[in-house]
Parts: structure tokens; C-alpha cells; sequence
């Protein structure tokens, strides 16, 4: 059946089929990088907020927010 379909259509209808799906695809790609990215954006502002915490430990700063259960059971 597609064997005959194909057959009644002209090579530039197959091929905008073709870049119809392409584009859909690319589309679909782009979308799943940019939220990769912004996964990466995140984290690394994550990251970058713990190393601020380390530099502040280093420096003998104490640490700020709410205390691990380990410390509050200890005491």
C-alpha cells in the first residue's frame, strides 16, 4: 500500500514530508537541550552557593541556617 502511495506522489511532495518530520524532530530536540541546560543552570548555582559556604568555613565563619539532626540529638 505505501509502495503504491508513494508511487502517486512527486518527489517534492516526499520531500516535504521528509522535512516536515525533520523539523518536528529538531524542534522536539531543541526543547530537551534548552531543559538540559537549565538542569545545568541550576546545579551550578548549587554549587556555586556551597562553595561560598566552604570559602565562609575556611575563613572560620559559623554556619548559617537550620543545623543537621546529628547536631541537635548530640547535645
Amino acid at each position: 500500500m505505501w509502495t503504491w502511495f508513494w508511487s502517486t506522489t512527486t518527489i517534492d511532495e516526499q520531500v516535504e514530508e521528509k522535512v516536515s518530520v525533520a523539523k518536528k524532530e529538531v524542534k522536539r530536540r531543541v526543547k530537551r537541550v534548552k531543559q538540559e541546560l537549565q538542569d545545568v543552570k541550576d546545579a551550578s548555582e548549587e554549587v556555586l552557593s556551597q562553595v561560598k559556604d566552604v570559602a565562609g568555613a575556611v575563613k572560620g565563619s559559623k554556619r548559617k541556617g537550620r543545623k543537621s539532626n546529628k547536631t541537635v540529638n548530640n547535645k
